[in-house]
């Protein structure tokens, strides 16, 4: 028996071959084995049988068969996050830090996917049994809010908010050192590092990525830093922090190798997600608060650079 999932090619995806598209999707599949699913009519576009070249349009449905026995096995569980608002379209989650968003093929238990089939009525389908509900991802350890579609009309209206940028995302963040600018512009190509596939890294060919960045508060040998998004690429802030010096603290992957602090993970939290309403129209404004470890941290810059 198997089942379906269902994922729809958004702008930036336009002109991506269908494999290509699929193993960035899909992170449990090899693109040869994508191709023989391609060749066996395991994978659709638009309901129809294509060839692993068919390059993917924005708004295309990629339809992939999939065998219960490797998807089908995602159970509810009790997982620890807070439910900052819910109605019957959308709900708004501050995920904690360590927290992984949804189940792969390593990791079927304890994800904030478990946690949402347990404390949610519905969840949106479009995005198949892997990730239900889940119209965008923040990393394992950075905190804060996430929108979660309950249905598939919201979820499209959700994603598309996301994709033209309509849909504000902030976040705050402790960055190693002082900045020379009180706010500034980082544009740049983000692709995956050629020495290290694993991490992403400014690259010459690659996505663009913008963020903008404001100080919110300057603490002698780092500084708190508000970033705005305005594209969504992997990692995309705390590449672009490295490749302007200034590393988040706490950042395993692209900061020093010698921290400040004993943290689990980089300081950095999804502060505030400003959205319109997918029902009614209404624009809406969500806050969470910043975690005891993060403050914690905070406090302590602040002490330091006073005691000076």
């Amino acid at each position: 028996m198997s089942n379906k999932i269902n994922i729809i090619a958004q702008f930036a995806d336009h002109g991506k071959r269908v494999d290509a598209f699929l193993a960035e999707n899909l992170p449990d599949y090899t693109r040869s084995k994508l191709k023989n699913m391609i060749i066996k009519g395991e994978i659709m576009v638009n309901g129809k049988p294509i060839k692993p070249s068919k390059e993917v349009s924005e708004n295309d449905d990629v339809e992939v068969s999939v065998l219960d026995a490797v998807y089908g096995d995602i159970i509810a569980e009790d997982v620890e996050f807070d439910v900052i608002y819910q109605d019957k379209d959308f709900a708004i989650i501050n995920k904690p830090q360590g927290l992984i968003v949804h189940p792969t093929s390593a990791l079927r238990t304890g994800t904030l996917v478990n946690g949402l089939m347990n404390k949610l009525d519905n969840l949106s389908g479009i995005n198949g049994i892997l990730r239900p509900g889940i119209v965008h991802r923040i990393d394992k350890d950075t905190s804060g809010l996430l929108v979660v579609a309950k249905n598939d009309i919201a979820h499209n209206h959700l994603a598309l908010q996301i994709q033209e940028k309509t849909c504000k995302r902030s976040y705050l963040a402790i960055n190693e050192g002082d900045f020379k600018k009180d706010s500034g512009r980082i544009e740049t190509n983000i692709g995956r590092n050629p020495k290290d596939r694993k991490s992403m890294a400014v690259v010459r060919v690659g996505k663009v990525a913008i963020t903008d960045y404001t100080v919110v508060e300057r603490l002698g040998v780092a500084c708190l830093i508000r970033f705005d998004l305005y594209t969504g690429r992997t990692h995309q802030i705390r590449v672009h922090s490295k490749y302007i010096g200034h590393p988040i603290i706490g950042d395993k992957v692209y900061g020093y190798l010698k921290q400040k602090f004993k943290l689990k993970g980089q300081l950095l939290h999804a502060e505030k997600l400003v959205l319109v309403h997918p029902t009614t129209g209404e624009e809406m404004e969500f806050h969470a608060p910043l975690p005891d470890y993060f403050t914690e941290v905070l406090e302590s810059l602040r002490t330091a650079l006073y005691e000076e």
